[in-house]
């Protein structure tokens, strides 16, 4: 991984307060500056803390949310719907309290969004993807304002999984056929589309989390196997941990949140 700025915080509510307060000044800033903010979210215990934290801040209603356009990093292959969906989550904590223009969030097609294939679904995020794409992004994609990563124990990051065929592959967007984590079938950004983000933020809480934090950290892991250690911002990378993520690190790495 390239240098990042890894951040410590006391535990997981403190640090879904820190992330969600962080997120909240970096769309209030993007869309000032450029009118508009994209920002890619993850799933999980952790990311879907963050967007309740959001959710529930006075400081939510300071975004203009008419600027804003929400992807994901990934999502399992799945109806609309299902409780299993990080879309479904998402709306839950956050998208539905906010005044969100319905058609600036993108979720990525499940089978009743597409023609049964998954390979299908993933052309159509790419091409979804595309539509907003600028020649300065230099990227098949948006380059995201803020995108957000959880971190398996395996290091696994967005449905990119250690050796398996997702971490070589090109492209904007693929269909992951055969997740070691269930359900097997998913759609996934490609480190390409990640690492065309402005920021990327990997974001991990929990005992459960810290040999894969310490793996993504060591100098010289390779992607292939370590896939965190493959993401970067092009301007920033961020590693937001709680303190039993960061168990196995160094006493002198990162700083302490504010």
């Amino acid at each position: 991984m390239s240098y990042v700025d890894v951040v410590r915080h006391a535990d997981e509510e403190a640090l879904a307060d820190a992330v969600a307060a962080r997120l909240i000044t970096t769309i209030v800033e993007r869309t000032a500056a450029r009118g508009v903010a994209h920002v890619c979210l993850t799933g999980g215990g952790i990311g879907t803390a963050v967007l309740a934290a959001v959710g529930s801040s006075p400081s939510r209603d300071a975004i203009d949310w008419s600027a804003v356009h929400i992807w994901w990093g990934d999502e399992r292959y799945l109806p609309e719907g299902d409780p299993e969906r990080n879309e479904t989550g998402a709306r839950a904590a956050l998208l539905d309290l906010v005044p969100i223009p319905e058609d600036h969030v993108h979720p990525m097609p499940g089978p009743d969004r597409s023609d049964g294939s998954v390979g299908q679904a993933a052309a159509v995020y790419a091409q979804a993807l595309a539509a907003y794409t600028h020649p300065d992004d230099h990227a098949l994609v948006p380059s995201m304002d803020v995108l957000m990563l959880g971190i398996g124990p395996d290091a696994h990051v967005a449905s990119l999984f250690p050796g398996l065929p997702g971490v070589h592959e090109g492209g904007a967007v693929i269909p992951v056929f055969d997740s070691p984590k269930p359900p097997p079938t998913r759609i996934s950004l490609t480190f390409s589309s990640i690492n065309a983000a402005h920021e990327v933020w990997i974001l991990a809480s929990g005992s459960g989390k810290a040999a894969a934090i310490r793996a993504a950290l060591s100098e010289g892991a390779d992607p292939a196997q370590v896939p965190a250690a493959g993401v970067h911002g092009r301007e920033r990378t961020l590693v937001l941990i709680d303190d039993q993520a960061a168990a196995d690190l160094p006493a002198s790495m990162g700083r302490p949140g504010a």
